[in-house]
């Protein structure tokens, strides 16, 4: 069985984010999509929201599609969950210098697991939680960059 993790703070999960898993699944038998801590990003969401709506977004999908909470290395967890490979998307160049780095550590840190990358679907490759975020806090719209999911959980919290 093809187990990957897709590991990242998902503060908020995105469209590309959700596109990256969806078109994973034509890859993998089993998806975990892992929400990490990560100290040098500043949250929007609770570690309990975020997986809440990860859940929500990926519910028709759920027999495929696992989301959990992780803390540590990476490959650590990968380990714990039987997973070989570690999935990642890629919005640019910039993108692919960052997560090669990582990808290089990880498989020194652990040659059994491989980093697999997806590019960003043409239309989703600007869109980051960062940038989610900060229109979030400014008050814009934000219902072209979320699934809906996203946008329905923030007006009953907000209520």
């Amino acid at each position: 069985m093809k187990v990957a993790v897709f590991p990242g703070s998902f503060d908020p999960v995105t469209l590309a984010h959700q596109d990256i898993v969806l078109r994973a699944l034509e890859l993998f038998d089993r998806i975990i999509v892992a929400v990490g801590t990560n100290s040098t990003k500043q949250g929007l969401l609770s570690t309990d929201d975020r997986v809440a709506i990860l859940q929500e977004v990926f519910a028709e999908v759920s027999d495929r599609v696992e989301v959990t909470t992780y803390k540590g290395l990476t490959v650590d967890y990968c380990r714990q969950a039987g997973a070989n490979y570690i999935l990642r998307g890629l919005r640019n160049t910039n993108d692919f210098e960052f997560e090669y780095a990582i990808a290089q550590n990880n498989k020194h840190l652990a040659p059994e697991i491989d980093t697999i990358f997806l590019m960003s679907t043409s239309g989703l490759g600007h869109i980051s939680s960062t940038i989610v975020r900060d229109v979030t806090l400014h008050k814009g719209d934000i219902s072209s960059m979320v699934p809906a999911a996203v946008i329905s959980y923030m007006e009953r919290k907000s209520r």
